[in-house]
């Protein structure tokens, strides 16, 4: 099989030999694909930046996806109007017909992820309903407070317009007036009481469209790590919050989730899952383990198991994208 990476094809070394994973890629200028130089006999493979170009899920998967170049081929040749064609992998990596050529930013990295599209997040999982469990008590100053952040800004970018979200949170961000920008609602969950920071959306969750996600973002920046955890607390809002929307009828009135961004859970809260979520248990718990520790992993482990979810430690920035990724496996 071939392997042309879209970042690597053309590109040679000191010597003037091409790189690994790159070869000769022939190209030239298509008006309809806007003069763009591609070749239209082959695709390419882009693997974002993150990721090992040579890991054994995207070997296996560039192998068995190779047959998709001649029905890429066909599909055009059958309806010359066609622009683009692509696959995306579950693991990652994005074939691209007609093959070109990718440039990576000044950094040289490549962000793009097709996992992070709308058009895969559709067609991957179903319409769901979302409440995010952020851990900022005291033990997740520093390090773990940022990889925390974008692990949560990561689940947003996961959601889609049919999804609907909300973030709880040990914060207490101003109020915001109703008439200003009524779209995000943060909790205090792991203090003494729990806290909206917008009184007008008390109890809802709001659409996963990109306005509401980057107002989100914004206000992750702000949290600080302070104060004792109480998981059990936050916990028994999220399935209230989550089983009061649904009976609205508002919401995607389909799969119900909960993420728990965390550094670790002292018992497993299982009265809390008797009472709200067990036997049915409409709502999967997918809890994230951030930093190297693992000495409440078991406790997390079983919260993901007894509530068909899935367990994830994060320890470094870089394992956020793919590690968040995997919930959707599940839905």
């Amino acid at each position: 099989y071939e392997y042309f990476n879209a970042v690597l094809v053309n590109e040679v070394d000191d010597e003037g030999k091409s790189v690994e994973l790159g070869g000769q890629f022939l190209v030239q200028p298509v008006e309809h694909f806007n003069n763009l130089s591609v070749n239209l006999s082959l695709s390419v493979v882009q693997v974002p930046t993150n990721m090992y170009n040579k890991d054994a899920d995207i070997m296996n998967g560039v192998t068995w996806s190779e047959a998709l170049n001649q029905v890429f081929v066909d599909n055009f040749q059958r309806d010359p109007s066609l622009l683009w064609q692509y696959f995306g992998s579950a693991k990652g990596f994005f074939r691209q017909y007609p093959g070109m050529k990718w440039t990576p930013d000044e950094h040289g990295v490549l962000e793009f992820d097709c996992r992070n599209r709308k058009w895969y997040i559709q067609a991957a999982t179903s319409p769901k309903d979302v409440v995010i469990l952020l851990d900022v008590s005291g033990s997740m100053k520093g390090l773990r407070l940022t990889i925390a952040r974008q692990t949560v800004s990561s689940l947003l970018d996961t959601l889609g317009d049919d999804d609907f979200f909300n973030i709880i949170a040990k914060t207490r961000a101003p109020q915001i007036d109703c008439g200003e920008v009524p779209i995000i609602v943060l909790r205090d969950p792991y203090n003494e009481e729990l806290h909206y920071v917008e009184p007008c959306l008390n109890g809802s969750l709001v659409q996963a469209d990109s306005n509401n996600k980057d107002h989100f973002r914004q206000r992750l920046e702000h949290l600080l790590a302070k104060g004792i955890g109480m998981l059990d607390v936050a916990l028994t809002e999220a399935f209230e919050l989550l089983n009061n929307f649904n009976q609205t009828g508002r919401g995607s009135v389909c799969s119900q989730a909960i993420m728990l961004v965390t550094d670790g859970a002292v018992e497993t809260y299982d009265a809390v899952f008797d009472v709200y979520n067990w036997p049915d248990r409409k709502v999967r718990v997918f809890p994230y383990l951030i930093g190297r520790e693992s000495g409440f992993a078991q406790n997390l482990k079983w919260m993901a198991c007894a509530n068909k979810g899935y367990f994830s430690q994060i320890s470094t920035l870089a394992d956020v994208q793919e590690n968040v990724m995997k919930y959707l496996h599940v839905l």
